[in-house]
């Protein structure tokens, strides 16, 4: 700027739109000096400071704090960097405003005691790093001992637990009740006893083994081929379904050590409804339960939206369908590879 002129208070007030108490305030606090000071202690402004303090003003409006507009003026902090930080804290701040929000909602949607007030505010503003330990406390705790295989503990957890960032009512209520359970000692024993009754003998440690956690995922990611292909309305007769129908058929054959034929398919397509069935009955028994661990597992589907996924997961008609359709009406069933060569459903 070639504009060399000095400007009093009040034209820097009528310029930048700020107060001449805050032109005064940021002078008095050393973050834009005046140009001048005359002898009566008017102060009066050039350009630059002009532009300094619309600068200033504007990172006031975005938050930020007069010690790292400070420092940024002063070169000790870059603007990336101040924005980065800033971020982080107006990331901060947003979580505790839904977590907020999510209270107020739960509160204002049923009779709420003023105890469970405070503890409903505690719960619902934990960080994801809280409830990471809390998570962890509770499995390290009831794990301990249990002999099974590392792959199907990890099965078990099923990752982090996460509440959204905007949590239905009834995802914060079950986060609340859940968070409850994990800190409380008698139901950390039941689970740990419940598992430990679950999980003993022979028969579990098989069942348990690495060997059967990765089968059930292949059986569980046929499923969900079948489900993806209901969704997108592929017949079950296609050669999709045939493809698919044949993956089942060479899985169980290969867990069963059953050869493929007809019958055997047609004795699958059976099953498959018997599957769906069975599916149903969990789904209805899990939300009624009073074992501690189905309580456990019905309350992190219900945090983690997986229930609403479970109730929504029904492609076992159409696989049943599928398997039908794959035996041809002279009795021969479709080319399928042979048990030691399954492919991996996951990666066709």
């Amino acid at each position: 700027m070639n504009d060399i002129r000095l400007y009093a208070i009040g034209e820097v007030a009528r310029r930048t739109g700020l107060s001449v108490s805050a032109i005064r305030f940021y002078s008095d606090e050393g973050i834009v000096a005046p140009a001048q000071v005359t002898a009566a202690g008017h102060r009066l402004y050039d350009v630059h400071a002009i532009a300094r303090l619309e600068f200033v003003s504007t990172l006031r409006d975005l938050d930020a704090g007069l010690d790292d507009i400070r420092r940024l003026l002063e070169g000790r902090v870059t603007l990336s960097d101040l924005a980065t930080a800033h971020l982080s804290r107006l990331d901060d701040q947003a979580r505790r405003i839904r977590s907020r929000k999510a209270v107020l909602r739960t509160i204002a949607r049923q009779h709420t005691e003023a105890d469970q007030v405070v503890l409903m505010h505690k719960l619902a503003g934990m960080s994801d790093d809280e409830r990471d330990r809390l998570f962890d406390d509770f499995w390290n705790e009831i794990s301990e001992g249990l002999e099974v295989s590392p792959e199907f503990l990890d099965l078990m957890r099923n990752g982090r637990l996460v509440l959204p960032d905007e949590p239905s009512t009834e995802q914060l209520e079950a986060w609340i009740e859940l968070a409850n359970l994990l800190q409380d000692a008698n139901f950390r024993r039941e689970v740990k006893k419940a598992l430990r009754e679950t999980f003993s003998g022979p028969a579990a440690a098989m069942m348990t083994s690495a060997e059967m956690v990765g089968a059930f995922e292949r059986g569980g990611s046929i499923f969900v081929r079948a489900q993806e292909a209901q969704r997108a309305g592929e017949p079950a007769d296609s050669p999709l379904g045939r493809e698919i129908a044949d993956l089942y058929a060479a899985y169980l054959g290969e867990l069963s050590e059953t050869p493929d034929s007809p019958e055997y398919r047609e004795k699958l397509s059976a099953d498959v409804l018997d599957i769906e069935r069975m599916h149903l009955e969990s789904i209805e028994e899990a939300a009624t339960s009073t074992d501690p661990y189905t309580r456990y597992q019905s309350l992190v589907a219900i945090i983690d939206g997986t229930a609403q996924q479970a109730a929504e997961f029904m492609p076992f008609a159409w696989l049943s369908a599928a398997l039908k359709a794959s035996v041809s009406p002279t009795g021969a069933t479709h080319e399928c590879p042979p048990h030691g060569d399954v492919p991996d459903a996951r990666n066709p």
